[in-house]
Order: structure tokens, then C-alpha cells, then sequence
């Protein structure tokens, strides 16, 4: 599959590196492609076949684009792209948004919600908000199974992202689809607890699973 990823931090380049290795067509999307700094930042990846390229030609590349720059600057990138550019592709939004305190950039609705509310012919998909890039791209690092989140409006989308998912080792049964683009806030506002989560425990590198009642035996009653 050809895959657009925008965004060059840490994110963008781990899993454009996952899914290089999965042999996906991946190209990275930068506002400055021909910074050398930047060029020479990414050479493991140039060298394992990853282009880097403009926002708009990764764009135009991709059957899937991926949203991986800071929360606060998403929309405005997008925008610089053009929604007749976005028009029928799946974007997978894995960003969230941080004010310069540290506070969330979207209490009350989400990014994810956003984007889509400004690019209504892009078929938006909203994962990866609850874990660490690490756990992004090696969901068997873990000591036991981890859940993972689809938020969107498009069934056909959801079923494009559960595939690159599962090139990321995510088991179809850790993949719990919440239902539209809304159930995103959830996904994003989860950001408070994980950052919590994270100083108590001294990482970032964990998961967090459903856990459902256990099945009342045959013939017991309620």
C-alpha cells in the first residue's frame, strides 16, 4: 500500500519504519524536504527506502495519509494540502494537542473531530491516541495483550487502518472499534490519565485493556 505520513518527529518516523520493514510504498511528508539537517536526521530511514518528500507530494502519493504533526498545527497543514487534495482518502489522525502549558489543545471537542469537520470528503480514521510510539509500532513488547481504538464515520476506512494495524502486530481481537468520528474525544482526553499513568509507573511504554464481565454460566439466571 502507498502510505503518506506528515510529520517527521518521532512518531512520524517510527512507524513510517514499521511500515517500510512491512512492505508498504511509505513516503514522509516535511515543509522543508531538502533541509539537509532534516535529510541527514532521517537517513536510516532514506536509506531503508522511506522518501521524503513535500507535504502535498506525500499526500498525493498516499492511498492511506497519515496525520502525525503536532495537534495545535494539524488543521493549518492540512489546509496548506487543500481539502480537492484530501477528497476520498483515508486519513489516519494519530495526533493530539498540546498547549504550551501542557493542557490539551481540544478539551471539549477533538482534533480528530476538527479535521474532519474541515475536510468532509476525507474519510478520517482516529487511532493510536492512547499509547506510546513504541507501543504503536511493537504492541508485543508488552507483558500481556493491549487495546487499541477506531474512531470514524467510514466502515471502508476503518477496514484500511485495521489492515496496517495488523502489519503492526495488532491482533484483530486488541482492536476495539468505538463507533464515529465523536468517540475520538475519548481517545484524545485519555491524554490526562496516560501522562499520569506514565509518571507513576516511570514509562510511557505500556497498554491499557478492556476487560469485560465474565460470561454468567449456562442455566445460572440473572
Amino acid at each position: 500500500m502507498r502510505i503518506g505520513i506528515l510529520g517527521t518527529g518521532h512518531v512520524g518516523r517510527a512507524l513510517a519504519s514499521a511500515w517500510e520493514r512491512a512492505g508498504h510504498d511509505v513516503a514522509i511528508g516535511s515543509r522543508r524536504p531538502g533541509d539537509p539537517d532534516l535529510l541527514a536526521e532521517l537517513e536510516e530511514l532514506v536509506a531503508a527506502g522511506v522518501r521524503v518528500e513535500g507535504s502535498a507530494a506525500a499526500a498525493a502519493h498516499a492511498e492511506v495519509l497519515v496525520n502525525a504533526t503536532p495537534g495545535t498545527a494539524s488543521v493549518a497543514l492540512l489546509g496548506t494540502i487543500g481539502a480537492p487534495a484530501l477528497a476520498g482518502k483515508v486519513l489516519l489522525d494519530v495526533a493530539v494537542g498540546f498547549l504550551a502549558d501542557g493542557t490539551p489543545s481540544h478539551p471539549v471537542v477533538s482534533l480528530g473531530e476538527e479535521i474532519q469537520q474541515a475536510f468532509p470528503d476525507t474519510r478520517v480514521v482516529k487511532t493510536f491516541s492512547t499509547i506510546d510510539r513504541g507501543v504503536m509500532v511493537a504492541p508485543g513488547s508488552l507483558e500481556g495483550p493491549s487495546t487499541v481504538f477506531l474512531s470514524g464515520e467510514d466502515a471502508g476506512a476503518k477496514q484500511a487502518v485495521r489492515g496496517l494495524l495488523t502489519d503492526l502486530g495488532w491482533s484483530g481481537d486488541s482492536v476495539l472499534d468505538l463507533g464515529g468520528i465523536a468517540t475520538a474525544r475519548g481517545q484524545e482526553h485519555f491524554a490526562d490519565l496516560f501522562v499520569a499513568v506514565a509518571r507513576a509507573t516511570g514509562t510511557y511504554e505500556f497498554g491499557i485493556r478492556i476487560v469485560l464481565p465474565a460470561a454468567s454460566p449456562v442455566g445460572t439466571g440473572g
